[in-house]
C-alpha cells in the first residue's frame, strides 16, 4: 500500500497526537459490532491457521485488532504495518505486555519483507485506497502469505447507485449519533468520508479480491456501510 491523494486527509489526522489519543472512540462509535468483528476475524483465521501462526496485520495502527487477536490466540505472533507513526505508538501502548509478540513496521505493505504468513488481516483500511492501489495492495498481501492461508478484509463498502450513496452515508451518520456521537462532529466525519474515502460497492470489492488472486471469497459481515470477507491466498 502506498499513499494516495484520497488518503492524505486521514493520514494527516493520524499524525496528530491529539486526534490519535481519541482514535479508539471513532471505530467503536461508527462501526456496528466492532468487538464482534474482531472475534469473528479470529475464528475465521483459526479455521486454517496453526496454533503457532504468524499473522500479517495491514493497517495495524491503534492496536485494537492486534490486541483482540493476541489475547484470544496466545500462540500467534504478528507483524503489523501502518504508515502513521503516531498510530503505531498508540498500538504499542494499547498492546502493553502483548507487544512482545508483535513486530510493528512503519510503512506500507511494500515495507514488509517477511513472507510465508499463515494468515493476514486488513480491517478498516482498504477503503482509503483507489481501485488500482487497492488491488495492488491486496496482491502484495497475498504474495506474502503461504498458499491457502486465510485472509480477512473488512472496510467501508456499500451500494453506490444513484441516490443510494447519500442514503447509506446518512445511515452511517445516524448510527454514530445513536451510538453517542456529537451530531456536529459526526456531520464533519460524514463529509470527510463522502469527499475523501474511496467507498465502492460490495460487488466491486469482491471482484477486486478475486483480481488480486484470492479464492473462496465469501461475505461474512454486513453492517450498514461496512462489509467483511474471508478469502484464501
Amino acid at each position: 500500500m502506498s499513499g494516495t491523494s484520497g488518503a492524505k486527509h486521514f493520514l494527516d489526522a493520524f499524525a496528530d497526537p491529539a486526534a490519535v489519543a481519541k482514535y479508539a472512540d471513532g471505530p467503536r462509535r461508527f462501526v456496528p459490532g466492532l468487538e464482534a468483528l474482531h472475534r469473528m476475524t479470529g475464528l475465521l483465521l483459526a479455521e486454517r491457521a496453526p496454533e503457532d501462526a504468524r499473522v500479517l496485520v495491514v493497517g495495524a495502527g491503534g492496536g485494537q485488532e492486534l490486541t483482540a487477536l493476541a489475547t484470544a490466540y496466545p500462540g500467534w505472533t504478528f507483524v503489523g504495518v501502518d504508515p502513521a507513526a503516531e498510530m503505531l505508538r498508540l498500538a504499542e501502548r494499547t498492546l502493553g505486555p502483548l507487544a512482545d509478540r508483535v513486530e510493528l513496521v512503519h510503512g506500507y505493505i511494500d515495507d514488509v519483507t517477511a513472507d510465508g504468513f499463515d494468515a493476514a488481516t486488513c480491517l478498516l483500511t482498504l477503503h482509503f485506497l483507489e481501485r488500482h492501489e487497492r488491488v495492488r495492495t491486496e496482491t502484495e498481501i497475498r504474495a506474502r502469505m503461504r498458499p491457502t492461508a486465510p485472509f480477512v478484509a473488512a472496510h467501508g463498502s456499500f451500494p453506490q447507485g444513484r441516490g443510494e450513496r447519500d442514503l447509506w452515508l446518512d445511515r452511517y451518520a445516524a448510527w454514530a449519533i445513536a451510538n453517542g456521537g456529537d451530531p456536529e462532529q459526526v456531520a464533519k466525519g460524514r463529509a470527510a468520508v463522502a469527499s475523501s474515502v474511496q467507498m465502492m460497492s460490495p460487488e466491486d470489492d469482491e471482484a477486486m479480491l478475486r483480481e488480486a488472486g484470492f479464492t473462496d471469497v465469501a461475505l461474512f459481515y454486513a453492517a450498514f456501510t461496512w462489509r467483511g470477507w474471508i478469502a484464501c491466498a
